[in-house]
């Protein structure tokens, strides 16, 4: 076969391939399921940056036991792959406690148990890379401890914690991928069920799904990884 007979059949199924997104209201179906998703990634974000600035304070105390139990949980989740901790709260808690828990709360649940064993250690890790001498400062020229917190501590926590907050809210929004595993319809699964309905009409349907939903996602952490360099120019982060 000639080539330019082969370059022509080629362009034809990429063409087919991307009409697929034209017909009816796949590619509404797909925005609709992108909206799910950053849903779940806000919602999970949000109570971890809370939960996870206390988490972090909590790791700086000087109690050996509050120090352990803090250890054994960002320990857990750190090890612990999500979709194993999405399962168990999908399939264990609701059967272990009777109760009823929708594949969105049980997601944004692990999200944000994982969320905050992360964040609570870059605050940790914030907090105790301030100096000393900063907190010896603030008391020489007679200001309280809470004062010193506040308006040394902070400052300078919040400017190293913008970076890198920012890429764990990126990997978080990522990760939300996994939720269709437990029956939730978001980006992912619509495209699957796009792909599944024109397997045989078009068989290169996914090339052109699968192409769409990585641009979505791409997008999405771009305009966060925007966000994080005005921050940071604001902050005056280098």
């Amino acid at each position: 076969m000639p080539s330019s007979d082969v370059s022509i059949n080629a362009f034809e199924a990429i063409r087919q391939a991307f009409g697929v997104l034209t017909m009816g209201t796949n590619f509404v179906r797909l925005l609709g399921g992108l909206w799910v998703t950053v849903w779940i990634a806000l919602v999970s974000v949000a109570l971890s940056i809370v939960l996870g600035i206390l988490f972090g304070m909590l790791m700086t105390v000087k109690n050996r036991a509050v120090k352990i139990i803090c250890k054994i949980y960002f320990e857990i989740m750190r090890i612990m792959p999500q979709m194993v901790l999405l399962f168990i709260a999908y399939y264990g808690l609701t059967r272990m406690f009777n109760i009823s828990l929708s594949g969105e709360a049980a997601s944004i649940l692990v999200f944000t148990l994982w969320g905050t064993a992360e964040m609570g250690d870059l605050v940790r890790g914030s907090l105790e890379s301030v100096p000393k001498h900063q907190y010896e400062s603030g008391r020489a020229i007679g200001l309280t401890e809470r004062q010193i917190f506040l308006y040394i501590i902070i400052p300078q926590t919040v400017r190293s914690l913008i970076p890198l907050s920012m890429n764990l809210i990126t990997r978080m929004i990522k990760t939300t991928s996994l939720v269709v595993f437990v029956g939730v319809i978001e980006v992912v699964k619509i495209g699957q069920q796009i792909i599944e309905a024109n397997r045989l009409t078009v068989p290169t349907a996914s090339i052109a799904v699968y192409f769409v939903i990585f641009m979505m996602y791409f997008f999405v952490c771009w305009l966060l990884n925007l966000g994080a360099k005005k921050l940071e120019k604001k902050n005056g982060i280098a």
